[in-house]
């Protein structure tokens, strides 16, 4: 039995903010209106669980973004999003050149 992936595909659309990098999962992931739109809401949406049907119904959340913008920049708050990512249950990939 293979385990079911959401695959969150942000390549082409530029996340300068995190504001930027919630507006751009909230519908795909169904994040829900009272979702808290910081560091500490995401890592317990991806990690614990139970707050997003949508990520919850999968076992393996995947999320490319390209590497600009706020990815792009050796940025606190892109660096502190990505270690929230455990690697396997929950993948931040990055596309393109730094």
């Amino acid at each position: 039995m293979t385990d079911s992936e959401l695959v969150v595909d942000l390549r082409g659309r530029l996340i300068e903010t995190l504001n930027d990098f919630w507006d751009a999962v909230s519908e795909p992931c169904g994040l829900p209106e009272w979702f808290g739109r910081n560091l500490d809401a995401w890592s317990d949406t991806i990690e614990t669980r139970g707050i997003s049907e949508v990520i919850d119904s999968h076992d393996i959340l995947i999320v490319h973004v390209d590497r600009r913008g706020l990815f792009g920049r050796n940025l606190r708050e892109a660096e502190a999003l990505a270690s929230i990512f455990d690697g396997e249950q929950n993948q931040l990939i990055m596309h393109g050149l730094a």
